[in-house]
C-alpha cells in the first residue's frame, strides 16, 4: 500500500474546480470522499472511485485530511458548522475557495475552535487547469504540517507558492491576481466590442496582438472564445461577480483606490443581469 492510500481526503464542494480536484486526488491513490450541497454532482464521481455522502459531516468521518472548494465563505462555514461532530482535532484543513479577508479569518477562527490545522490555501486556475492538474496553489500557514500538506498539493496542481506563516496572506494574494485576470478579460472583452462597434472585423485585433508583447495564452483562449462566440464555462459570471465584489471591498478597507476594478464588477453585474450568470466570464463582452 502506498502512503497516499492510507490518507483519506473529504472534499467538500464538487463544481467546476472540486470535482476534477477530487479525480485528481484519487488518480494519486488517495482515499477520497465527497460532499456536495446538489447531490448529483458528488455522486457523479462515483464512477471514478470516489464515495459520495449525503452530509459533509458523514464526508468528513474518518477523514485525515478537510479540502474546500465551496463557492464562498459562507458556504463553507455553514458546512463545517453542520459537520462539527465529526471534526476531529488535528485534522488538516486545506481551505482552497476564494473567500476574500474578511471571510478566512472567520474561518481560521472556526478551525481553531475545533483544533483543527488550518491552511488558507486558494488556487490560481480555472476548470482546464484543475483538469489537468496544473493549478497554483497559493498556501499559508503552519510550518508543522506543510510535508504532510505538500503530496496533496502535488496531486493537484503543478506548483506550490508558500506565501506565509500567517493565515490570510494568501487569501489576499488571491485578490490580487483576480483583480488582474479581471482586467485582462474586460481589456480584452471591450476592445474586440469596440472594434466591431467601428465597423473593424474583431478577429484583426486578435491579429495584430497575437507573437508580440502583448500576447498571452489567456488571451487566445478568452479571444477565441469570444469570436467563436462560445461561452462554455471556465470560471463563470456569477463567481466573477463574486471575487469582484471581493476585491473591490478589500481594497476600500485596504484605502486603495480600484478604479477600473469598480468598472469591472459593474460590467460583471451587468453580464449577470442580462442573463448570462452562468457563461463563462468571457461573457463580459456580450454586457
Amino acid at each position: 500500500m502506498s502512503t497516499n492510500q492510507s490518507i483519506t481526503i473529504a472534499v467538500l464542494g464538487t463544481g467546476l474546480i472540486g470535482a476534477p480536484v477530487a479525480r485528481n486526488l484519487h488518480k494519486q491513490g488517495f482515499r477520497v470522499h465527497a460532499w456536495n450541497r446538489t447531490a448529483a454532482k458528488a455522486k457523479a464521481l462515483v464512477a471514478d472511485g470516489i464515495l459520495a455522502f449525503d452530509s459533509p459531516a458523514d464526508a468528513l468521518r474518518g477523514a485525515d485530511i478537510i479540502m474546500t472548494v465551496l463557492k464562498d465563505g459562507p458556504s463553507i462555514q455553514e458546512a463545517l458548522q453542520a459537520a462539527a461532530p465529526a471534526l476531529n482535532k488535528g485534522v488538516i484543513w486545506l481551505q482552497l475557495s476564494t473567500v476574500g479577508i474578511e471571510s478566512i479569518e472567520t474561518l481560521s477562527a472556526l478551525a481553531e475552535q475545533h483544533g483543527l490545522v488550518f491552511y488558507d490555501a486558494p488556487v490560481q486556475g480555472t476548470r482546464q487547469p484543475a483538469e489537468l492538474a496544473q493549478l497554483i496553489i497559493l498556501a499559508s500557514g503552519p510550518l508543522e504540517q506543510r510535508a504532510a500538506a505538500q503530496p496533496v498539493f502535488d496531486a493537484i496542481g503543478k506548483r506550490t507558492l508558500w506565501v506565509s506563516e500567517q493565515t490570510g496572506a494568501s487569501s489576499r494574494l488571491k485578490l490580487a491576481l483576480n483583480n488582474w485576470a479581471f482586467a485582462l478579460t474586460h481589456g480584452l472583452a471591450e476592445s474586440l466590442a469596440l472594434a466591431k462597434g467601428l465597423g473593424v472585423d474583431p478577429a484583426l485585433v486578435v491579429d495584430v496582438i497575437t507573437g508580440g508583447p502583448m500576447d498571452s495564452g489567456y488571451f487566445q483562449a478568452k479571444a477565441a472564445a469570444i469570436l467563436a462566440e462560445n461561452y462554455t464555462t471556465s470560471f463563470s459570471i456569477v463567481n466573477a461577480v463574486k471575487d469582484a465584489r471581493l476585491v473591490v471591498d478589500a481594497a476600500a478597507q485596504a484605502r486603495v483606490q480600484v478604479d477600473a476594478a469598480q468598472a469591472g464588477l459593474q460590467r460583471f453585474e451587468r453580464a449577470l443581469e442580462a442573463g448570462h450568470g452562468d457563461k463563462d466570464m468571457a461573457a463580459s463582452y456580450l454586457a
